[in-house]
């Protein structure tokens, strides 16, 4: 098991606890706060009921959490340290002057700073090539996105190493190889917060319509595609110049205050205090992370169909795990033919449920269709294949729901090949979680020619590959309800 240590236990040290942890490594946390073993459990809840469905491929099991009384016990072994204490430089320096001496000499040290320089953090310690900033957004067990901010004293080993750490556990390191003060993403975040307040402060919009603004706007179209794509795109056919040629000369126009800000006072802060409590005060700030969370898994689920923006970062950790929760992608990577194959090996995401709090009766079939995708690609129908003109389609279908299946519960499906003659693939799959059995698909397949829509034999590999699969599982006993009509004796 790897160890990460966690040096500040707040909301961004708790969101680094559940990454890392979810994500199969071993935590060990320090924080003075005698409250931040509540704090980071409160994390956790949200992150084990929010993270397990954002991806298709089941996480590893989860590591073990600790708490320890100094730094030097909680570095302890650990290959990544995870400095998040609050925005003091002087306090910084401290931690870095104790980790200096115990964190081990091959261990990356990363800083969650939202606005300080790397070569801040490094001034004056002989350990300077450890350090970078590793500046994560919230919340961070959901949230894919870290600066990685370097200086010329970071080895290329200690950057490639900080690099692939973040990739392993779901994010993605943007490396920053110039450092300013509040990176990248801070200094557009500062640009719209400062243009924000002048607009409540002025009585333009409220906090309300300002907030509708961004996410009936122009957010969900960064969410996917960034700044210069979507602007690329509202260029039309003509592409970028002509975006540029078309709005350049607004940079000229009094559009923004960016160089002026407004008064920071009282009566500021309690208008938009005001104004935030009448928008969102009816719910706690629990329900608020909760609705956040469920906001963001679906839209990344979303992006994750097309393949794009987060959703393709999601789906290539969800490939790179798969051979570690025992999927295989090829027939090379079965293990012994003459078992029931595993398809699917995921958790039940949040938006798999119904109005009875259970899984309900399309995602059934969703994931026996994703053990079906996952037998295709084993057998040699991947996509290489399909884009040449071959596949299979789907002529009947027997599903049987024997218990109920919840949001957060993990689920494995494996699948047999019953039968596979001329253009027919016979499969039955079982879903289960642990040893109890949730339900039974039974599929008939016919393998067609795309280009004629017609049912044709398969490639000969295909053909034999799938014989292979056949006559192994034709030594396993018949399963129950094996071509069986409903109402059908036993």
């Amino acid at each position: 098991m790897k160890t990460a240590a966690i040096i500040g236990g707040g909301v961004i040290g708790g969101g680094w606890a559940a990454r890392f942890l979810l994500n199969g490594w071993n935590v060990r946390v320090f924080d003075p706060d005698p409250e931040a073993e509540r704090k980071i459990t409160d994390v956790l809840d949200n992150a084990r009921r929010s993270l397990p469905g954002l991806g298709n491929v089941a996480l590893p099991a989860e590591g073990a959490l600790s708490f320890h009384p100094t730094i030097a016990e909680a570095v302890a072994g650990a290959s990544w340290v995870q400095e998040s204490v609050p925005e003091r430089l002087d306090l910084k320096q401290k931690v870095y002057g104790e980790l200096q001496q115990h964190v081990a000499r091959g261990a990356v040290i990363g800083s969650s700073t939202s606005g300080y320089k790397p070569s801040q953090l490094q001034e004056g310690f002989d350990n300077a090539a450890q350090i970078v900033v590793a500046h994560p957004f919230n919340p961070v067990y959901l949230m894919p996105l870290v600066e990685v901010v370097t200086t010329e004293a970071n080895t290329p080993e200690v950057i490639d190493k900080a690099k692939a750490i973040i990739t392993e556990i779901g994010m993605y390191p943007l490396h920053l190889k110039k450092e300013i003060d509040a990176h990248v993403a801070d200094r557009f975040l500062e640009a719209v917060w400062r243009e924000a307040l002048w607009l409540v402060k002025d009585g333009i919009a409220t906090t309300e319509e300002i907030d509708n603004a961004i996410r009936y706007g122009f957010g969900i179209r960064w969410a996917q595609m960034g700044l210069f794509e979507t602007y690329r795109v509202a260029g039309g056919e003509a592409g970028m110049k002509h975006f540029l040629a078309q709005f350049g000369p607004c940079l000229t126009w009094p559009w923004t205050k960016l160089m002026d800000v407004p008064e920071y006072n009282d009566e500021l802060v309690d208008l938009i205090a005001g104004q935030s409590d009448k928008q969102s005060g009816k719910y706690s700030i629990r329900e608020l992370e909760r609705i956040r969370d469920d906001n963001l898994v679906g839209m990344m689920r979303a992006l994750g169909n097309t393949n794009w923006g987060a959703g393709a970062l999601q789906n290539a950790h969800d490939k790179a795990r798969e051979g570690a929760m025992g999927l295989a992608s090829t027939m090379e990577d079965v293990a012994d033919l003459s078992q029931p194959v595993l398809t699917l090996n995921r958790t039940v995401p949040l938006d798999w449920t119904d109005y009875n709090g259970h899984m309900t009766e399309s995602r059934y079939l969703d994931a026996f269709a994703q053990s079906t995708d996952r037998m295709m690609a084993i057998i040699g129908c991947d996509a290489d294949y399909i884009a040449s003109g071959g596949s299979f389609f789907t002529a009947e279908t027997h599903i049987r729901h024997i218990d109920e299946v919840h949001a957060g519960h993990p689920i494995q499906v494996r699948t047999r090949v019953i039968m596979a003659e001329g253009k027919k693939m016979h499969l039955w799959h079982e879903m289960y979680e642990g040893e109890r059995l949730l339900a039974t698909g039974e599929h008939m397949l016919l393998h067609v020619d795309l280009k004629t829509r017609r049912s044709a034999p398969p490639a000969p590999h295909l053909a034999a590959n799938l014989t292979k699969f056949a006559e192994a599982h034709a030594a396993l006993p018949a399963p129950e309800g094996l071509g069986r009509a409903i109402g059908a004796p036993r």
